[in-house]
């Protein structure tokens, strides 16, 4: 068994084929399909049952899965480790953030980390909070920047904690309004955030609570995007502050959301509770404790 073949396995799982994890891994698709196929050989049972298009772990698939992570972790700890040796003159970050607001929040810090360690390499993954826990509690990444999480298997370091802001089309009726309630705009089709975007989660709940299900006009994971459609009579999107502001334009109007006032944007960097945490990591988080967001 080798930790290749492992890498292989795990990343077919988590990617849900061989064509993903390929390309994933940067490696052909019948490269990946002969590790899978060697581990299996090694281990004298098959891991993966398939179904037409679709894989499914068998009991023994599950437990090379959950070994597997652990050895990997392991393996990338020992690796932080020794890197460690050389004061970090060598090393790698391996870090994640939000797709929304990493220009307005992160282009400058990230830039501070390379003057400050030139020597650091930075692996660097985008996407909701879902896919950065995900990643984190797998090993992927070290480190990633989330809505503050309610998993007790991360630690985190607080870093914003935004307002929300409405953006409307110009000719909404709340468009001239100093701000506006969730309530008030239950009528209007809501554009939403992907799926991996926990901050949809809490503003579905937001509204349920208030006694309406939104009506869904699109997703998206692109900002920009969302405020074309937000341009174009499409809707309303709910946006962080930072973000919404970047992304007044013509036929789009920015208002401020008054309640519910706890419906906030709190990004925080989690990483796994009692994990070894490199120079490196420990780096980017003193910058942040440096350079924290400023809120209103």
């Amino acid at each position: 068994m080798e930790f290749k073949q492992l890498r292989s396995f795990i990343e077919v799982v988590h990617r849900g084929g061989f064509t993903q994890a390929a390309l994933t891994l940067h490696i052909s698709q019948s490269a990946v399909s002969k590790q899978v196929a060697q581990l299996e050989q090694d281990i004298g049972q098959p891991l993966l049952e398939r179904q037409g298009s679709q894989l499914h772990l068998t009991a023994a698939g599950r437990i090379v899965l959950e070994r597997g992570e652990a050895l990997l972790r392991q393996r990338q700890e020992l690796q932080n480790e020794l890197d460690d040796l050389s004061h970090m003159a060598r090393g790698e970050l391996r870090l994640g953030l939000p797709l929304l607001g990493s220009d307005a929040l992160f282009a400058g810090l990230f830039a501070e980390y390379r003057r400050r360690h030139p020597n650091i390499a930075i692996q660097l993954l985008e996407g909701g909070s879902r896919t950065v826990e995900q990643a984190v509690k797998s090993g992927e990444l070290e480190l990633g920047g989330s809505l503050t999480p309610s998993d007790t298997a991360f630690d985190y370091q607080p870093f914003c904690n935004e307002p929300l802001d409405a953006l409307l089309p110009q000719a909404h009726a709340l468009a001239g309004a100093m701000q506006v309630e969730l309530q008030q705009l239950a009528d209007t089709p809501f554009l939403l955030y992907q799926r991996s975007f926990v901050l949809n989660d809490r503003l579905l709940s937001a509204c349920q609570q208030l006694g309406f299900t939104p009506k869904e006009g699109g997703r998206s994971g692109q900002a920009d995007f969302l405020a074309a459609l937000v341009a174009a009579g499409q809707g309303v999107v709910l946006l962080p502050r930072v973000v919404a502001r970047a992304l007044e334009r013509p036929g789009v109007v920015r208002v401020p959301l008054g309640a519910p006032r706890h419906l906030r944007w709190d990004i925080a960097f989690i990483w796994r509770r009692g994990a070894y945490l490199s120079r490196a990591a420990q780096a980017w988080l003193q910058l942040v404790r440096e350079h924290p967001a400023v809120s209103d």
